[in-house]
């Protein structure tokens, strides 16, 4: 490359900022955009740099090897600058210059990004890991964009790479990815084509024109096959909280399983043993669920907690108006893996042996997370607050206002179905309070008079809809009860979500508690305004497994809420028998799990699908160029070899003006083919060549007839292709199959070709008339 030649460079940076707009729809908010302009500005001044000092070092000695090793590494360099500046600057000299700390110190920052992206659904929140990601990724791109278009002229494989971009909202966002993410790419891979074509065909009048026309139609191209691009169901970076079956051992809670799991195992899981400072302690909780979705049910969103929890300070005190009770709990892990770590609600400190600072607290949530690390094996000790407030401050309670950052983000619910929405009016008819409401639905879950009986097989449902056909048929089991009731409270106007944990298990002789994955469970969590989140338990569960919840009465058949219309209950189905009872007497006998459904092929479905669509991408131009050669060679005539031997010096990077004469270009073409290894190869090909020239003039100036015949024009024609192939280098004949110049070339002749001139005649066979006719779609 010329160092005063900025031109590429600057479009490679400029496609890859383009093409990195791909990303808008996997984040929440635009701050990953700074430290990826930074790092694309980064790769362009450092490439600009590196290549004028590579030249004048080199002098007059090739600096193409030296160049191709030395720009490229010292990008890299410059990538990692960047990172250190902007996501560990106290480890960095004077900020900028990486050391080993800094070297280390990124690679804790990039462990806790790839938790995060197992974390995180998309759109994603832009965590200090994910962004370092991010940046480290689009700066890879950059490096490699920037070697394709400017050390290896290579400007349309170097727009391949932009779809490296592409296929981060295609395999992770649900649904459409928008306008923005399809036309970026698209827009850079336009810039790329002028870039090249105004550096290589410099001859070629129009073919900025020619390039920008080509981007204009990928741009619409994008936006019509846009809707077509498969993306996978799961919407999220990888299994994470969006997905994922949970363990096939109950040991662990998965947000995305069903707890049905856990409580059908043959054989109880001992999985904590835990030492409270009171009697009767309530729930261990796990994580919260805050989505919810009428065909997958609840899920969790995206932890965005980075508080550790071995840093100074309370984690999650509660509200002064809200009176607690304090409890402190020692908990030894038996057989429980998972990334959650079970605490009592409202923990105050968390002291974890051995790995505290890898366990992070979650605000929004109240959950603790482990960032690469599970909680197999350990010991921990939790002091906590728990909710204990009083029926007469919550019925002071007011709702939160619309714009509360909690009613916003655990108010919310998509479109449901209208039976919902009647059953909601006419439990909370005539609530004076928030709370009233909240107890009303309660209320009607609990009753049993309403016909709901607690069990883990249910028949199936009819409508499509989970909830309603749990509302309709009333069996299920905790999950259930708890995601109805969270559904319901929510459309009362409440915040809530669904919590999930374990009840206190069995106290065991040494005054220790035992908790088994039988204690597995989901209870609701409501939200009042200056009080807090206050948990709510809808499920019809065994005495001996309830957690004592005053302000919570359960009603029984003679406490029966007025408001709660009795259905009766539909026919049970009969159920096979299993040799564990269930937990509720009198309730319906547990029916054997279903056997695991066949593993999902979407995500693979959908990598073959990109790839195939990569490929045909890539193959797409030398397609073009194999239909081309085969309509021009079925004419019969001069013309079409010639225009066909033009279109394969062009694509090989001969330069050849369109006013040249069939000599003049023969010339041209004559003098590749000695400046090649040579042979007889080469002579054939030169032989060939003056053939096909003396065939054109022939048929431009000779008489009608005196054409050779059309087999020889093709032997000629094949004679004279073998000749320039090997004459060229074998990146340029690798250019020249997978992104043809003649192509963007022959738009320009084709436009020219349907233009009039001044006095309104069409274009004859002068030479200029004949430089079109011998255009690129003859």
């Amino acid at each position: 490359m010329n160092p005063t030649d900025v031109r590429t460079p600057v479009a490679a940076a400029a496609a890859t900022l383009l093409g990195a707009l791909a990303l808008t729809p996997v984040f929440t908010s635009r701050a990953w955009v700074p430290p990826v302009v930074t790092v694309v500005v980064a790769v362009l001044a450092g490439g600009l740099a590196l290549r004028s000092a590579v030249t004048r070092f080199a002098g007059d000695r090739a600096p193409g090897l030296l160049g191709a090793v030395a720009v490229p590494f010292g990008q890299l360099v410059l990538v990692v600058c960047v990172l250190a500046a902007v996501f560990v600057p106290d480890t960095a000299l004077a900020g900028l210059l990486p050391t080993p700390t800094t070297i280390a110190r990124l690679g804790e920052v990039f462990g806790a990004g790839t938790a995060e992206i197992r974390e995180q659904a998309t759109p994603a929140l832009p965590l200090t890991g994910l962004l370092a990601l991010t940046t480290l990724f689009v700066g890879l791109v950059a490096v490699v964009v920037d070697s394709l278009a400017v050390a290896g002229r290579q400007g349309a494989v170097a727009g391949a790479a932009l779809l490296a971009l592409v296929c981060v909202p295609v395999g992770t966002v649900t649904g459409g990815i928008g306008l923005v993410a399809l036309v970026g790419p698209a827009a850079g891979f336009a810039v790329l084509l002028w870039a090249d074509q105004r550096r290589d065909l410099p001859g070629l009048t129009g073919g900025a024109g020619a390039a920008v026309r080509t981007g204009v139609v990928a741009v619409a191209a994008g936006a019509v096959l846009g809707t077509a691009v498969p993306t996978l169901p799961e919407g999220s970076f990888a299994t994470g909280l969006g997905g994922g079956t949970g363990s096939a051992t109950g040991t662990s809670l998965d947000p995305a399983a069903e707890l049905r799991g856990q409580l059908t195992l043959p054989e109880p899981v001992p999985l904590l043993r835990v030492g409270s400072s009171v009697e009767d302690p309530g729930y261990l909780r796990a994580v919260a669920l805050d989505e919810y979705e009428p065909a997958e049910g609840w899920s969790l969103s995206n932890l965005d907690g980075e508080t550790s929890v071995a840093d100074d300070g309370f984690l999650a005190p509660l509200p002064d108006r809200q009176p607690t009770r304090q409890v402190t709990a020692e908990v030894e892990v038996l057989e429980h893996d998972d990334r959650f770590l079970p605490v009592p609600p409202s923990p105050l400190t968390v002291r974890v042996d051995g790995e505290a600072a890898a366990w992070r607290f979650d605000e929004a949530t109240g959950t603790v997370f482990g960032r690469g690390v599970t909680s197999a094996g350990l010991a921990y000790g939790v002091t906590a607050v728990e909710p204990r407030p009083s029926e007469e401050l919550l019925a002071r309670a007011l709702p939160p206002p619309p714009d509360d950052p909690v009613q916003e983000r655990f108010g919310g619910l998509p479109e449901l179905d209208p039976a919902i929405a009647e059953l909601t009016a006419g439990l909370t008819a005539g609530a004076a309070t928030p709370y009233e409401r909240v107890l009303r639905i309660q209320g009607y879950l609990t009753d049993r008079a309403n016909g709901f009986v607690y069990s883990l097989s249910t028949a199936p449902g009819t409508s499509g809809d989970d909830l309603v056909d749990f509302l309709r048929l009333k069996r299920g089991y905790c999950e259930q009860y708890a995601g109805a009731m969270a559904v319901l409270v929510r459309q009362a106007g409440l915040p809530a979500r669904v919590a999930l944990g374990y009840t206190p298990g069995e106290v065991q002789p040494d005054g220790t508690r035992l908790i088994t994955s039988d204690d597995a469970h989901a209870w609701v969590e409501v939200y009042f305004d200056g009080i807090g989140w206050v948990p709510f338990d809808p499920t019809p569960l065994a005495a001996d497994r309830q957690v004592e919840l005053p302000w919570s009465p359960r009603t029984t058949a003679e406490e029966r809420v007025d408001a709660a219309p009795a259905v009766p209950a539909p026919t049970a189905v009969p159920q096979p028998a299993v040799p564990r009872t269930d937990r509720l007497p009198g309730a319906v006998p547990q029916a054997t799990p279903l056997a695991e459904t066949a593993t999902d092929r979407g995500p693979l479905l959908v990598t073959a699908g990109v790839l195939v669509l990569g490929a045909v991408v890539v193959a797409a131009p030398a397609g073009v160029r194999a239909l081309q050669r085969r309509r021009r060679l079925a004419g019969g005539d001069a013309a079409g070899p010639w225009a066909e031997l033009r279109a394969v010096a062009t694509d090989l990077g001969v330069h050849l003006q369109a006013s040249w004469t069939p000599r003049r270009v023969a010339e041209a073409l004559v003098l590749t083919l000695n400046r090649g290894p040579g042979g007889p190869t080469a002579e054939s090909a030169v032989a060939a060549v003056r053939r096909l020239a003396r065939a054109e003039e022939a048929a431009s100036y000779g008489r009608p007839g005196s054409e050779p015949p059309a087999a020889e024009l093709r032997a000629a024609l094949r004679a004279a292709r073998r000749g320039l192939l090997a004459a060229r280098p074998r990146s340029v004949r690798l250019r020249a199959l997978l992104w043809p110049a003649s192509l963007v070339a022959g738009t320009r002749a084709w436009a020219a070709r349907w233009t009039r001139d001044e006095s309104g005649r069409r274009p004859g066979r002068t030479a200029a008339g004949n430089a079109v006719r011998e255009g690129y779609w003859s």
